[in-house]
């Protein structure tokens, strides 16, 4: 019966481990390490931006496309918000966290960043929001930073940190699966790079 239940959970065309097209999931505890470093190096705008990546779970491009209007109730930072994802047209929620909340607000004052402005706004065009090239390099200097390959992390190392996280101490693909916004399970597998293991003992858990 278990065995039964783990076929039928997880479809035979999908492969539990790391897609080979998705870079490595992001290092759990690296993550304090490039916090305190920010902190440290008084960088506002990358604290913010750190925090909020990891926070919101979203796509690059989504991210870059906040406003502050989007994640703020007048002068405060909310401490939930909701977006329509580009990729997808869906729309998902996110939280954020009081330490998020902080230095998206301290970011927000110093650079004298309107409702209606994006957030990260681009260094060339005032109307405009960083690249996602300019983010994936900025994520790139974080990796360095704590003396870690750049090549093996990316700006979906971010997306992936926080619900990691949840998995692991959960197990619940699920709620995993509704706070990334994918339309499908099999998505959420294939990202998070579920081992057999881990789906065998969810399995062994569930009685039928």
């Amino acid at each position: 019966m278990t065995m039964y239940w783990f076929q039928c959970y997880f479809p035979c065309h999908i492969r539990l481990a790391a897609h080979p097209a998705v870079e490595p999931g992001w290092f759990l505890q690296g993550r304090s390490s490039i916090r305190v470093r920010l902190q440290l190096g008084g960088s506002s705008r990358d604290l913010a931006l750190f925090n909020l990546a990891i926070d919101s779970r979203l796509r690059g491009c989504d991210l870059l496309s906040l406003r502050l209007r989007d994640v703020s109730h007048g002068s405060a930072i909310a401490k939930r918000a909701i977006v329509l994802q580009q990729k997808t047209g869906t729309p998902v929620q996110f939280e954020l966290s009081e330490i998020t909340r902080r230095a998206v607000a301290s970011w927000a004052s110093q650079a004298q960043i309107a409702s209606a402005a994006y957030l990260f706004p681009g260094k060339t065009k005032v109307a405009s929001h960083l690249s996602t090239k300019q983010y994936a390099r900025i994520v790139a200097s974080w990796v360095t930073s704590i003396g870690l390959d750049r090549h093996n992390y990316g700006t979906h190392s971010m997306r992936r940190t926080k619900a990691s996280l949840i998995y692991r101490r959960t197990k619940n693909l699920r709620a995993v699966q509704i706070l990334l916004g994918h339309t499908k399970l099999e998505s959420t597998v294939r990202y998070l790079g579920i081992e057999v293991e881990d789906a065998l003992e969810m399995a062994e858990q569930t009685e039928a």
